[in-house]
């Protein structure tokens, strides 16, 4: 077992065993390191209060006090500066810090990606708990950076990727470790075409900056350059030099089960072998990625393709093999009870499933929940489109969908009598929730930096396979392409003085 995989496991017991029966947070060394009792609130600051960042705030707000919002735009803010009228509000993170640091026990962090490490790693460097929206990173250095930050600072972490949360997420690891598909040696993972700008040949034209922006503050560590409304306030994503397109919008959410499922840690190598419309300023069109993982204790090494906005159109669309008359993505919560409310469209964490100490684990013909079968809806091609993961073992095929929040195997008719191993690992509370319980000297999150930075930083080497051409040879260790000082030169960002990234 790796050593991330290890402390999933076995921190949380750990940290269990030490704490007396009074709770987490009355351990003397706990407060020291910025943990509240559990009766206690967390005084939270929002960096980010519009799109996600609302999302994430009002999560927070559920359960915590909110002492401060920070928003460079504030008319994208409006309606959460309107919502939380007395709380102070700042337009740039480090005057939030200077004046509030000494009131706030956390940070909630959604705003672009090439920012995220840069205001993650000074919160952390107060001593501040931070919950940083996906993707983690831009670059795979800073992903690498805010691990060993998250260590040396002591403080609770959690990425956004809600998925890791979820119930099915947590059923398609036990399912592939139960030995049911054999041993995976090839993995497909597809996203959705995405809305930023793609296959751009030209950089956008000038515009004026809008009145509700501090577009100083948003360009942040970013080199000066010109502003355009091409960049906000979404489309940023689109972009190299910002964002990670669909693999920071998507790809983090499915591949979170192939990432746990599998145990992967440091691909061997990665290399874009198919692109459409490629860009030396954003993202193409579609593309396929391919990574090289080497064997991890008893599993064999394993081939996974990134999928790029796949069409049912696309000749380069992924066949499952054998499957041509399947739908191949399960729908979500599929092991949910039926009428049983699972959350809401904006994506909030949903609640688990829980039995009874000693139950049996529940599944075809069992009392509760519904193991979908042959009636599944959706186009029967065999072709993998939308947002998903496919696990073609030597036993068999296992599928999951969006964020984790569906799995069942192929065909139909071996899901529909199958029933479920026994459960393995514990379950989530809730996202935001996990993070609050570890903010309070709880269990380390599900998804907290020892956990999400290894798989950020792989994702985060697919998007450099995007431009810079050819097999790219990866180590790991010395953080650097061996055979490419091009594609190495993009392992960090480029910052402009004053904004240098060090422990």
């Amino acid at each position: 077992m790796s050593p991330v995989s290890r402390r999933y496991f076995f921190l949380g017991p750990l940290f269990a065993s030490a704490v007396p029966s009074a709770g987490y947070g009355s351990v003397p060394s706990l407060r020291a390191l910025g943990y509240k009792p559990f009766y206690s609130k967390l005084n939270v600051a929002a960096i980010g209060c519009g799109g996600r960042g609302a999302e994430i705030l009002n999560q927070a707000a559920a359960t915590e006090n909110i002492v401060a919002l920070c928003d460079v735009d504030v008319d994208r803010a409006a309606p959460s500066l309107k919502k939380f009228e007395k709380v102070p509000v700042h337009r740039d993170f480090r005057s939030m810090l200077d004046k509030a640091g000494k009131e706030i026990d956390a940070c909630t962090i959604a705003i672009p990606d090439f920012m995220h490490a840069t205001v993650a790693l000074a919160c952390m460097q107060l001593g501040k708990h931070v919950y940083v929206e996906k993707p983690l990173t831009r670059t795979p250095g800073e992903a690498r950076l805010l691990a060993d930050a998250a260590v040396k600072y002591k403080v609770a972490t959690q990425m956004g990727n809600q998925g890791y949360s979820h119930e099915s997420h947590r059923v398609a690891a036990e399912i592939l470790w139960s030995g049911e598909i054999g041993d995976v040696r090839e993995v497909h993972i597809s996203v959705t075409p995405g809305t930023h700008p793609t296959g751009l040949q030209a950089p956008p034209p000038e515009s004026s900056v809008p009145p509700g922006l501090n577009c100083e503050a948003w360009l942040g560590n970013a080199p000066m350059r010109a502003f355009s409304k091409h960049y906000v306030p979404y489309n940023w994503r689109g972009f190299f030099d910002f964002g990670t397109g669909q693999i920071g919008n998507w790809a983090t959410h499915s591949a979170g089960p192939v990432h746990h499922a599998l145990q992967l840690g440091a691909p061997t190598s990665v290399e874009a072998v198919f692109q459409h419309n490629a860009s030396k300023i954003t993202f193409p069109d579609r593309a396929t990625i391919r990574l090289d993982f080497p064997a991890r204790g008893e599993m064999p090494p394993v081939q996974v393709y990134y999928h790029d906005s796949a069409r049912v159109t696309d000749p380069e669309v992924y066949r499952v093999p054998g499957m041509e008359n399947e739908a191949i993505l399960p729908p979500a919560d599929n092991l949910t009870p039926k009428g049983r409310p699972m959350g809401d469209p904006a994506g909030r964490a949903r609640p688990p499933r829980v039995d009874p100490p000693g139950a049996p684990r529940r599944g075809a013909g069992g009392t509760g929940v519904e193991v979908f079968g042959a009636d599944r809806g959706g186009s029967k091609s065999g072709l993998l489109t939308g947002n998903g993961a496919v696990f073609v073992g030597s036993k068999g095929i296992m599928c999951t969908t969006s964020r984790g929040e569906g799995v069942w195997l192929l065909p139909a008719a071996r899901w529909a009598e199958y029933k479920l191993p026994p459960q393995l690992l514990t379950r989530s509370p809730g996202h935001m929730a996990d993070w609050i319980r570890a903010c309070k000297g709880g269990d380390p999150a599900c998804s907290n930096f020892s956990i999400s930075g290894p798989f950020a930083e792989w994702l985060a080497l697919a998007a450099i396979a995007f431009r810079v051409p050819g097999k790219l040879n990866w180590d790991s260790r010395a953080m650097r392409f061996t055979n490419s000082m091009e594609a190495t030169r993009l392992v960090r960002p480029v910052v402009k003085p004053g904004w240098e990234l060090r422990l």
